[in-house]
């Protein structure tokens, strides 16, 4: 049988069910062809068949449902039936640069990988020097994924110039923020354009080693990298002679322990190490001194996964993309009640608004939308008529929120927003790597404060010591872990006073009464 059959082995399919409808295929047959996730998550799993030069989607399938389309080969009128896959209004409107082989490659055929274009970044980096390498990603604009938005060539820059022929390259995949599991679809749907990216990150300042910090939360991610590591060495693109050009760099993999403060980058450098993960003082700054004391670029997964892109077609075209200051694309992800989750790359400056309503389709409750959160569990809550804000770094930071890491979590009216402020609380207190006072106490007495204005007692003095500890912790803190976990807390309180002030003083009038 000629035709194959395109299926996701990403974990998020896996846990709907891709491996059995994997297995249906296969026992009538089919080719199949296991793929990274197009990002359609509501429509897992999704098989699409190749005919004609088109892939046509069928989802979200049953292991019954893919018996009958086996059986009567893949009809066009079939209830699961999509049509052709790119011409989908999800797929079409997106600018898929740093995604463009998910969900179109096996993530460990190599020969698939290079007849996708996906060496072509990296060669044109090998063909040239070090500090065209810093000067290309320096005019892309490119800013860090991670939550932070620094710009990537400034770091590249810091630590090209220091002295010293022993430096490393971190790939911070410690993902740990709700809603968010760009970086895991990358790894575990083309890992390539991770390695790439790291190696072109290295020729840029010297460095022959690079280490993939990735939360054990990620078997599947784990599994995935590791053989990809060995399938690039043993081709000769990475190790000792890449590509033939003399360049070396070797990369190592490394799990953390699920620790969330081990996120923030010097408490995974610490975790590197050995050592206890808490978060150092700065300065330095680790392009100076990073990890064994050497000089050390740490960015997240997206962030090094754009570099080959930047390579292969210049810093001038990623910088016309986006949206001011904030250039190029940006993995957007929609969790929580939404009727159509997923992950999206679009240029920076989309609205919230058409995320959450035209892409993800409102709720998936039906119920009115209450609150969108940002950027994880530290991220702002925005309220559903303020959504018509464009999402980028300066637009988000003016209203009082911030991007993070792309994660959006849509809530409907029966949120409790009290109980959201006190679970940031709460959040916080259980991740404090301890090791600064704000934070480690802040946040204990915060919950705890919160638990008390959720129950009534003296709400107005509660608050005003709510506002108080809020104040402390984000002025205060060591790192992002206590200085953001007032936003969450301070923006419930803010555009949601009527879950916090109005019920708890009924409560209160109960008591006197």
């Amino acid at each position: 049988m000629a035709d194959r059959i395109f299926l996701p082995i990403d974990a998020a399919a896996r846990s709907v069910g891709a491996d059995a409808v994997a297995n249906a295929f296969k026992d009538a047959g089919y080719e199949v062809v296991r793929t990274g996730s197009r990002g359609m998550l509501w429509l897992e799993p999704l098989a699409e068949i190749e005919r004609d030069g088109k892939r046509v989607g069928f989802g979200p399938l049953t292991v019954a449902a893919a018996s009958e389309l086996a059986a009567q080969d893949f009809p066009e009128n079939h209830a699961t039936s999509l049509g052709p896959v790119e011409a989908l209004d999800w797929m079409k409107a997106q600018s898929r640069l740093i995604f463009a082989r998910c969900g179109v490659i096996d993530p460990l055929d190599l020969d698939m990988f290079e007849a996708a274009g996906g060496l072509k970044g990296l060669k044109a980096a090998l063909a040239r020097s070090p500090e065209e390498i810093v000067e290309t990603i320096t005019t892309s604009g490119l800013r860090g994924r991670g939550g932070a938005g620094f710009p990537a060539g400034i770091k590249l820059k810091t630590a090209a110039a220091q002295p010293g022929a022993e430096k490393y390259i971190c790939a911070n995949a410690d993902e740990g923020d709700s809603g968010t599991f760009a970086d895991r679809m990358l790894m575990e749907g083309d890992p390539g354009q991770l390695i790439a990216g790291m190696i072109i990150a290295g020729r840029a300042i010297g460095a022959e080693t690079g280490y993939i910090y990735l939360r054990s939360e990620y078997p599947d991610a784990i599994r995935t990298l590791a053989a990809a590591l060995k399938a690039w060495e043993d081709r000769g693109w990475l190790g000792e002679d890449i590509l033939q050009s003399g360049q070396r760099f070797h990369i190592h993999l490394r799990r953390g322990a699920g620790s969330y403060v081990c996120g923030e980058e010097s408490a995974m450098l610490e975790s590197l190490e050995g050592k206890r993960g808490q978060v150092r003082a700065k300065p330095p700054i680790p392009a100076i001194s990073g990890l064994f004391g050497k000089p050390t670029i740490i960015n997240n997964v997206l962030t090094l996964a754009s570099m080959p892109w930047i390579l292969e077609h210049g810093g001038d075209a990623y910088a016309a993309r986006g949206h001011e200051r904030s250039t190029g694309t940006q993995a957007f992800q929609l969790a929580g009640n939404i009727r159509r989750g997923g992950l999206l790359e679009l240029d920076f400056g989309i609205s919230l608004e058409r995320l959450v309503e035209d892409f993800g389709g409102g709720t998936l409750s039906g119920r009115p939308l209450r609150a969108v959160q940002l950027g994880g569990p530290l991220g702002a809550y925005v309220r559903a008529d303020k959504l018509d804000v464009p999402m980028d770094y300066e637009s988000l930071a003016a209203n009082g929120a911030m991007l993070g890491h792309g994660g959006i979590v849509v809530f409907d009216e029966s949120v409790d927003m009290a109980a959201q402020a006190e679970f940031a609380m709460e959040f916080c207190a259980e991740e404090s790597c301890g090791k600064c006072t704000p934070c480690r106490i802040g946040a204990v007495r915060g919950r705890e404060t919160l638990a008390k204005i959720r129950k009534g007692v003296d709400v107005s003095a509660n608050l005003d010591l709510v506002e108080d500890l809020c104040t402390l912790m984000a002025d205060a803190s060591l790192c992002a872990m206590g200085g953001l976990t007032p936003m969450p807390v301070m923006s419930a309180i803010r555009d949601f006073p009527e879950d916090f002030e109005p019920r708890a003083q009924a409560r209160e009038a109960d008591v006197v009464e």
